[in-house]
This record gives C-alpha cells, structure tokens and sequence, in this order.
C-alpha cells in the first residue's frame, strides 16, 4: 500500500472518531470505483465523513440536498438561452464533481432519483440531446435516515443494486463520542484545515495497482458460491445478481490494496460481504415474521460454504 493511503487513514482516524471499520470500508469503495449508501440517524456525522474524504482525497466536492420538489435537472444541469450571445449556453449541475453527496436521498421522487442513478451507472450526463462525461474520479454517497418514513420516496430495490456497499452509521462508544464532543468543543478542527493528502492523479494510479490484485480461481469460486447461494437459500426471496458477484470481487481488491496483500484471501470475500449484499436480498415472508436480519442470514450462508485452502 502506498504511504500516502497509510497517512490519508490515520487522519481520517483522526477527524471521525468511533468508525474505523466504517471509514476503511469507505475508502475501499471509492478506490474499488463503487459507490456508497450510508444509512444513520441524524447527527451522527454522516455528512462530515463524506467531506472530510473528499478534502484529504484532494477532489471537489458538492453536496445536493434531496427534497420532494427537486428536478433531474436540478442535479443534471440545463440549458438556457444567452441573449446576450444569442446561442443557447449549458450550465452544468453539481453531480460534474469528484465526490457527490446526495443528502437524504430518499426524499425526492423517483424521477429524481434515477437521473442520479443513470449517471452513477453510465458516467455520463446528457443535457438537452448533448451527452457530457463525468469526472475520471466521480464517488457518489447517499445517505437515508432510516427513523422517518412520512414524505419519503424508499429507493426500489433495483436501484439500490447500483450502490457497492450499503454502511450502517450507529453512535460511537461513550468514550469516542466523549472526545468528539471534547473536539468540537475546544474547536480542534474546522472544515477549513484539512490537508489533501493525494491528488486526483496519484489516487488514479492506485486505482490501477488495484485493478492488479490478484483474484484466484479458488478465490473466485468461493465468491460466486456466496452468490448463488443467495439465490438457492429458502430463507431468501430475491439474491444477489451479478452485478453484486462484480462488487464484491472488486471490493475485496481494495480491502486487500489496504491490508498491504497483492493477493485476496477469504477474510477479504467476508469481510466486504456483508456490506455488499445486505441492501441486494430480501428475505422471504416467513423470515421477516420471525424476526431474522438480512445480516443474521448473511452470516450463516456464508458460513455454511467451504473455505478454499
């Protein structure tokens, strides 16, 4: 691992504090080129978190806040007519960034919503019969409260399939949620003060060292039977797709990149499973009436398959 990802983490570290696994899984998805839904009550520092890994990334960041009566066009751009030049002109939305936080993402209707998805699925925008690509380096994190259902629009199921990880954000420890406050307090640190620690450049050679993990056979195998197992187990109502198979494979590359390993191991596959396939299943009846979690479920399927030697 390069020592400029050693040091983005341990300031990282630094400035969100009680959500270490959370972070690395963050930065695993943005390095596997994914991106993240994260899933929190208010106030637990969802937004920060996103900031904060665009500062030390060394990219711009925008920040669109969902409402009911925000328009594709809102996030996308549009063209309007210069009479000055006498030429219609495209100004171009906030999602021409590097990392892009959709705040409350569950509050805007389904139109809006799926012009962010297209573009997280295609890289590109089309404005007005012109087609636009987005950034090398374009990260998208949505965030959802999940305490508060009335005026909200859930995310189909389909579309949920578009984002690598789904993170849960819970309170920190007493003690860590102690010296948060004791940070703010003493104003420690400011949104202004963050050092980049990479550039857009350095950040796009890592992606490639990545991409050079190596994904064995044996390794390979073990992947896919998680993900056919999804869709054999009873317990279960939908599995995983392909696409999920794609993301896990890719995440456990970044997870290892991470690990200082040029090689994935199991631990790396169950590891990012989880993350990876809680917001892709749905249970079946009998299961969600009992009481079972789609996290309990993935655990035991991914117990139940062999580890490769």
């Amino acid at each position: 691992m390069k020592v400029e990802l050693t040091s983005l983490l341990e300031k990282y570290e630094e400035r969100i504090l009680g959500q270490h696994l959370n972070l690395k899984l963050l930065l695993s998805s943005v390095l596997a080129g994914g991106h993240v839904l994260l899933e929190g009550v208010p106030g637990t520092g969802k937004t920060q978190m996103v900031r904060t890994l665009a500062s030390l990334l060394g990219g711009k960041f925008n920040r669109i806040q969902f409402t009911p009566d925000l328009l594709p066009s809102d996030i996308t751009g549009s063209s309007i007519y210069n009479m000055k030049e006498g030429a219609f002109e495209t100004l171009k939305g906030p999602i021409f960034t590097n990392i892009l936080l959709a705040d409350e993402i569950n509050r805007t209707p389904a139109k809006t919503q799926a012009a962010l998805l297209e573009a997280m699925e295609e890289k590109q925008v089309t404005i007005h019969g012109e087609t636009f690509p987005l950034e090398d380096v374009f990260f998208v994190v949505a965030t959802q409260n999940p305490i508060e259902f009335e005026g909200t629009y859930p995310l189909p199921e389909a579309q949920q399939d578009r984002f690598l990880f789904k993170l849960h954000i819970d309170f920190p420890s007493l003690e860590e949620e102690t010296a948060v406050l004791k940070q703010v307090m003493e104003n420690k640190f400011t949104h202004t003060d963050v050092e980049p620690v990479l550039d857009m450049e350095t950040f796009l050679s890592i992606r490639e060292e990545i991409q050079k993990v190596t994904l064995s056979e044996s390794i390979l195998n073990y992947l896919m039977q998680i993900v056919r197992k999804t869709r054999e187990s009873d317990s279960i109502r939908f599995g995983a797709s392909t696409r999920a198979g794609i993301s896990i494979g890719k995440a456990a590359q970044a997870w290892a990149y991470l690990s200082n390993r040029n090689y994935v191991t199991p631990d790396d596959i169950k590891m990012v499973t989880k993350p990876a396939l809680r917001h892709r299943i749905q249970l079946s009846p009998h299961m969600e009436l009992e009481g079972t979690t789609v996290e309990q479920i993935i655990e035991e399927l991914v117990g139940s398959i062999p580890v490769p030697r």
